[in-house]
């Protein structure tokens, strides 16, 4: 059973003006923030599903405990985000354009090729590059906590926070975030979808968490190896390695439904 586009915009514009207002009260986001961070939920949640709303808060708030963990140590180091580790909506917008764009082309879909963009696949897709931001999110606020980072590009010794640095302690959250990213996307958009009559737009199958779970680590690393090299020439800033990296790895799970399932189908 799919929602209605009348009842899918009503659903969307509740649960997002909930969460923007929190988001709002609790500085998790500036004020440009919470409205960059409405849009992108109206959009994902209309075009998109509104299961996906779940996964976006699932993401704000493990995003927010990452934030705000050790944030005095991050304020004395001069590594936090923000004051008080709030997103502008430049962060929202550079995580949040390839979510955007999967609802889109999800919403599309029909009127597109046949299987060029299968709505019951769709998820993955949106999927992975929520992975990404995720598994980047963590990576950098609790890997920024450790002594000992190295450049991934060379893998000299740099100070914490510098741009493409990271640490074990970073790379074992980006695998963290990645697979908990994956696992519970899987879990709500398949399993829970179906279980509740809704469509789900991921397979139930459980080797389809292999995609985000991979690419959301491996966007990681794309995203250090960007800041290593264009963002410590001034070439690109944070917001736009993060758009980079997000978008990329949507593309590369769109790439790999495309070669290993052709015509997919729950």
């Amino acid at each position: 059973m799919a929602l209605g586009l009348l009842d899918a915009a009503l659903l969307s514009t509740g649960i997002c003006g909930v969460l923007c207002a929190l988001a709002y009260y609790k500085d998790v986001l500036t004020l440009d923030g919470t409205l960059a961070a409405f849009v992108v939920g109206l959009v994902i949640g209309i075009l998109g599903d509104v299961t996906w709303l779940l996964l976006l808060l699932f993401f704000l708030l493990s995003s927010f405990a990452a934030t705000r963990y050790r944030f005095a140590l991050k304020e004395a180091m001069g590594v936090q985000e923000g004051k008080k580790g709030e997103r502008r909506a430049s962060n929202v917008l550079a995580n949040g354009v390839a979510p955007m764009a999967a609802a889109v082309l999800s919403f599309a879909s029909p009127a597109l090729p046949s299987g060029w963009f299968p709505r019951d696949a769709a998820g993955i897709v949106f999927l992975a590059g929520l992975a990404v931001a995720g598994s980047d999110t963590l990576a950098s606020e609790i890997g920024v906590l450790s002594p000992n980072p190295v450049l991934i590009t060379t893998f000299q010794r740099v100070t914490p926070g510098t741009d493409g640095g990271i640490s074990l302690l970073g790379e074992a959250c980006a695998v963290l975030a990645a697979v908990y990213t994956a696992l519970f996307g899987w879990l709500v958009l398949g399993t829970l979808a179906r279980a509740y009559g809704l469509d789900p737009t991921m397979p139930v199958d459980g080797v389809f968490l292999v995609i985000p779970a991979v690419i959301g680590f491996v966007g990681c690393q794309i995203d250090s190896v960007i800041g290593a090299t264009l963002e410590r020439r001034g070439l690109v800033n944070k917001k736009t390695t993060n758009l980079i990296a997000t978008c990329t790895g949507a593309i590369l799970a769109y790439l790999i439904l495309v070669a290993w399932v052709p015509g997919l189908t729950l």
